[in-house]
């Protein structure tokens, strides 16, 4: 299946709104860390099989990585900030921004396997 445009908008805002790629109404987390089995509206069955979201870890590894690596190099080159310094913010950016992007991680997945599997 080929990807548009249209798909890739649709599964970014539904991933983004923490939102069932299928109905676009249910929630996805009942708390934090926690999600729902199942959409509240349209039933549809959020981790499929065990070892699911594997693909959720990857992209918030990815999405880490893609921020933490050029801005290091960019703060490393257009600024006098001490290398010690820009080493430990990324340090602790590549610490805490994995667990802020949890949620958004595992909805991007689940939006993405529904566009292409549907």
């Amino acid at each position: 299946m080929k990807l548009t445009f249209g798909d890739l908008s649709k599964i970014l805002r539904r991933g983004f709104r923490l939102k069932c790629p299928r109905c676009n109404e249910g929630a996805l987390f009942q708390t934090t860390f926690t999600m729902f089995k199942h959409c509240s509206t349209c039933n549809l069955k959020f981790e499929r099989e065990s070892g699911y979201f594997i693909g959720a870890m990857y992209l918030n590894y990815g999405a880490t990585v893609l921020i933490a690596f050029p801005g290091y190099f960019l703060l490393q080159t257009f600024t006098a900030i001490p290398f010690l310094v820009n080493l430990g913010t990324w340090t602790l950016f590549s610490a805490i921004f994995p667990v802020i992007f949890y949620r958004y991680s595992k909805s991007l997945w689940l939006n993405f396997d529904y566009i292409f599997s549907s």
